[in-house]
């Protein structure tokens, strides 16, 4: 028998089995909580300056059935069929998520900041035949629909829903003062187009029988991630892993969640799974309040969302909490009404968490989990039992055991990889079967995370096999960076490792060894910058002789970090 010693050490009055779950998937999910809370408002989009539009829960359900009926009856998608969704944080969201999820379709989510040769790749794989996205990237259209087997383009606006007058305002600055409309130039339709016909087509009234297709175990959402191997995987996430890990984060907050009486200040994107299961689904279900920010850079551009609403809890990452509390604005009148905060996504650094309960007088608590597990495994406890520089214990009815290279379980305070299972846990990857089989055995996740357990079973990360680098909570696969700088043809090696950043956690660091002539690092990132997000490209670029690689010729990555990390520690002493 493995050893649970979290089980005598749970949060006081949670059970750490998860309560019988009568929902059966989202659809229901969602429309449950519209219904209880039907009049109260679900969605407040906050802009930098103040201008805010806002949905009820009623409005959210009726706008998402007009949008389900959109795919299925107005362009004709079948059960099953991917949508990929590509937006920031706005109201559209739920409205287009939700839709997708009652449509009986699977969503793709997709980062709005990806480059044409991600998005192509990601929709290629996806097989996906809409797209739905704002309309602020228009230029890229044209060249990822010849590329891909995109069929239909919805394109939605950044300040839809809002009140006419205050729509009419951010669209001229927009389109006059920031210039940040290009002109769309493929066929598309417009949201409130897409709505309208699905409002109005005849056989709105199926879109309640859509739903009895769906069970526990259908596909819902791909959730796209570089997996252990670092090529982007289209993980299987069911109605079952999104309704159980909902359940179980809700269930581990226990009695610190008010029901129809929260407030959550969503700054972390919502196509990213923390945030869409914990913000979007959790207090969707709970009937709190989202106050979305659709850009969190700079952090001044929550000044007005804090001062405006009583925020009751902050979901966020390190980089977050750390950026909010060097802000002057932010010290000299803290909110007063926070409850909690839950950190994830990257390491919670020790000090970043006691200032912040300095100053807002709550605790803030970390957990861990992955994409592949919808996501959390891991959380610590609101009671005040929780170890700082942990992740907590298991989730309600999620086991943990850390194992050794061959696969037998390791003592108490000893390192090991971290395998869990639970009913959070992914399918497998999208048409990817090999893959899947290497990190589903037997029912279990094999995380590649290397983590020790103390006496209590709370655990902690100490390493990690795989070398992704996680940069303000979103992952960095050194393979995609290596294989973009790899392409310039003066360079004969590269090895890209993450190193400690007091901004973003990690940044990317590139070490490159040149075959001939000159070549500069505003050259290796103006190449990189072609197909590669912002948050990818490289912070620090070295040109050396050589880098350290195996006896087969493997560049070892982990030898490079740590040389790099004490070249680091050398030269942060003789400052010292």
């Amino acid at each position: 028998m493995t050893q649970q010693p979290w089980l005598s050490n749970y949060p006081t009055g949670i059970n750490p089995k998860l309560a019988e779950v009568k929902i059966a998937h989202l659809p229901e999910l969602i429309r449950a909580a519209s219904s209880t809370y039907a009049s109260t408002i679900a969605f407040t989009q906050c802009m930098p300056n103040g201008m805010n539009g806002s949905l009820t829960y009623k409005q959210v359900d009726d706008l998402s059935d007009d949008f389900a009926v959109y795919l299925r009856e107005v362009i004709g998608l079948s059960f099953g069929e991917r949508v990929a969704v590509q937006m920031p944080n706005c109201l559209s969201y739920p409205v287009v998520a939700f839709g997708v999820l009652k449509a009986g379709c699977i969503l793709v989510n997709t980062n709005p900041l990806y480059t044409v040769t991600e998005m192509v790749h990601q929709f290629s794989d996806a097989q996906a035949k809409v797209l739905i996205t704002i309309d602020m990237f228009a230029d890229r259209f044209p060249e990822v629909l010849q590329k891909t087997d995109i069929e239909t383009v919805v394109t939605v606006k950044i300040s839809e829903f809002f009140p006419a007058a205050v729509s009419g305002v951010i669209r001229m600055v927009q389109k006059v003062w920031n210039r940040s409309l290009p002109k769309i130039t493929v066929e598309h339709t417009k949201l409130a187009q897409a709505l309208s016909q699905g409002r109005s087509h005849a056989n709105r009234n199926q879109v309640l029988s859509y739903a009895d297709q769906i069970s526990p175990t259908t596909v819902a959402a791909l959730q796209y991630t570089g997996g252990t191997t670092g090529v982007s995987k289209g993980a299987m996430l069911s109605h079952q892993n999104l309704v159980a890990n909902t359940f179980q984060m809700m269930q581990m907050l226990g009695s610190f969640i008010r029901f129809g009486k929260e407030t959550v200040i969503t700054a972390l994107p919502l196509y990213h799974i923390f945030a869409f299961t914990v913000n979007l689904l959790g207090f969707y279900y709970v009937g709190g309040r989202n106050i979305v920010i659709p850009n969190p850079r700079p952090p001044s551009n929550l000044k007005r969302a804090f001062e405006n609403y009583k925020i009751t809890w902050v979901s966020g990452v390190n980089t977050l909490y750390n950026a909010l509390l060097k802000e002057r604005w932010f010290l000299d009148g803290p909110p007063s009404h926070i409850r909690a905060s839950v950190a994830g996504g990257m390491a919670l650094h020790q000090s970043v968490a006691e200032d912040w309960e300095k100053i807002t007088k709550a605790p803030l608590v970390e957990g861990f989990g992955l994409t592949e597990s919808a996501p959390v495994l891991t959380f610590n406890p609101l009671d005040g039992s929780a170890k700082p520089g942990s992740i907590g214990v298991p989730v309600p009815s999620t086991d943990i055991r850390l194992i050794d290279d061959q696969g037998q379980p390791v003592a108490i305070g000893e390192s090991g990889e971290l395998i869990a299972t639970g009913p959070q846990i992914m399918l497998g990857y999208w048409n990817n079967p090999i893959e899947s089989a290497a990190v589903l055995k037997d029912g279990w996740l094999h995380t590649g995370d290397i983590a020790q357990m103390d006496q209590d079973g709370f655990f902690k990360i100490v390493d990690r096999k795989k070398d992704v680098i996680i940069v303000s909570g979103f992952n960095v696969y050194p393979n995609e960076i290596e294989e973009q700088i790899a392409k310039l043809s003066k360079v004969k090696e590269v090895g890209v490792i993450g190193l400690p950043d007091e901004n973003t956690g990690e940044k990317v660091c590139a070490y490159i060894v040149t075959s001939s002539g000159s070549l500069t690092k505003q050259q290796v990132i103006d190449h990189c910058q072609q197909d590669l997000a912002r948050y990818k490209l490289p912070k620090s670029i070295v040109f050396v002789d050589e880098l350290p690689k195996s006896p087969i010729g493997k560049i070892l990555r982990r030898e490079l970090r740590r040389t790099a990390m004490n070249d680091l520690a050398n030269h942060n002493q003789k400052d010292s």
